[in-house]
Order: structure tokens, then sequence, then C-alpha cells
């Protein structure tokens, strides 16, 4: 059986070294996975010419969305965030899925320190106590993942901070069916207060603007998800466990939600 990651840029990606040892770990024989350059334009094409012999595809960057109109079915999961990372393949149909919003949830966990009672970390803590809100830095397909990941953690409320307000006209969308309310700022807006948690959904550098706010203490968030995992630490990352952050890194994320693919 074949599978495959598809983005653009996509040479960089580690999905086929963890799908391959999954797969060696499985005995799951004779399947393959690459990654493969395919922008939105090569998409409808190359699901095409997915027969019978393909299991299905992860995807990233710039096919969450695109992939929507795609798909013969699709998660309810899919439908509120307006993104899927995941198609399987089944009797000619192509079934659309979102792991990177439990792989989120799960990599914030693991990245908190046990309760009392020696159990793992629980993400349900940060709904209590402190701030309950969210800030999430970035307003593309990840960060709608990043809303219902925080709607899982048991949080109302989420401030997104963007470059360009007039861009996300999406993310609001999602918030909306989420049932999340949304605070838009601009990423230079000196008033966003310290949040519970703070998910960066944006490129490597993006955030180190926010890095020398917890630097400074003007933001101490109790949780940091980072999803880069290339370079690693980031500035942000290092700044937040400075700081005494529980954190997570792109590549807890990447593995979480590889798993469940």
């Amino acid at each position: 059986m074949k599978a495959a990651v598809l983005g653009s840029p996509i040479a960089h990606s580690l999905s086929p070294v963890l799908h391959r040892a999954g797969y060696q770990a499985l005995g799951l024989a004779g399947w393959t996975y690459e990654a493969t350059e395919c922008d939105e334009a090569g998409l409808p094409g190359l699901l095409g010419r997915c027969g019978p012999d393909w299991a299905g595809l992860s995807l990233t960057m710039p096919l969450k969305r695109a992939v929507l109109p795609l798909l013969d079915e699709a998660e309810p999961l899919v439908a509120e965030v307006g993104a899927a990372n995941t198609v399987i393949f089944d009797g000619g149909r192509r079934h659309g899925y979102n792991t990177d919003v439990p792989g989120m949830i799960a990599a914030l966990a693991e990245s908190l320190p046990a309760q009392e009672d020696g159990r793992p970390g629980s993400p349900a803590g940060l709904a209590r106590g402190g701030n309950p809100a969210a800030l999430i830095l970035g307003a593309g397909a990840t960060a709608c993942s990043a809303l219902a990941a925080a709607r899982g953690l048991g949080l109302a409320e989420a401030t997104v901070a963007v470059r360009d307000p007039r861009r996300a006209g999406t993310l609001q969308a999602a918030a909306e069916r989420l049932g999340l309310a949304v605070r838009l700022v601009s990423f230079d807006d000196p008033g966003v207060r310290a949040p519970g948690l703070l998910i960066a959904t944006t490129p490597a550098g993006a955030a180190d603007a926010f890095s020398q706010r917890i630097e400074a203490g003007v933001l101490s968030p109790r949780c940091v998800l980072d999803v880069v995992y290339h370079p690693w630490p980031t500035r942000l990352a290092a700044a937040a466990e400075r700081s005494g952050a529980a954190v997570a890194g792109g590549f807890a994320l990447l593995l979480h939600q590889a798993a469940r693919q």
C-alpha cells in the first residue's frame, strides 16, 4: 500500500521518517510513504491518480483547506475547523480527518507537570484559575485547529494576533462554528495580556517579538505550544521555558498527529 505527505515546500518534512517507523513497528510489510511536492493547483490531479493501491495522504501547507471540496466525506471536526490534514481512501471514496487538533491536545498534556497523585498533567487545568483565555499567533489553517484545541481544553475565548486582520475572515468563521469568542489584535498590539495558554502557529522567527515580551514579563503564559520543529528550540520556546512555563514543540505535535494518521 502507498501513502504520502503532500505540501509545498515539502523536502524538509519528517513525516516519512515517522510513518515508515510506524509501519515497521506494526509489521506493515510492503507499505510505502513518500514526501511529494504538491501545491493547490496540482492537488485535484494528484488525488485523481490515487488508485486502490493508495491507503491515504497527509496534508500540510497549503493544502489543508484546498482539499475540502475534493472530499466525499469528512468527520465533523473537519467542518468545524475548516481544515483537513488527512485523507483516507476507502472503496474509491475520499474521507477527510483532522488529527492536528487531538495532536495539539496530546502534545500539551505531555508537556505539563505530573499531578499531585502522580497522574500525567492535565491540560484541562488551563481552564481553572488565572487567566483562562488562549493567545493564538497566526490565522491560517493550523490556527483554526488551535482554536479547536483550545475549546477541547475547556477554554471559551481566545485572542488571535495576526499580521493583517483583514485576512482573518476564515479564522473568524471557524471560531463561530466552534462557539469560541475571538478577539483579533495585530502582532504589535501592546495591550495583549498574559494568557493561560499561548499557541504559536506561525513560521520560524515570526513569533520572536512575543519571546521578548515573555522575557520582559509582559506575557507570562502557563503553557506554550510552538508548532515549529526546526530550528528548535525557537526563541519563543526558550523564553517560555526560562520563565517557568510548560513548553510543547512542533515535533511532539508532529508525532501525535502522525500516530493518529
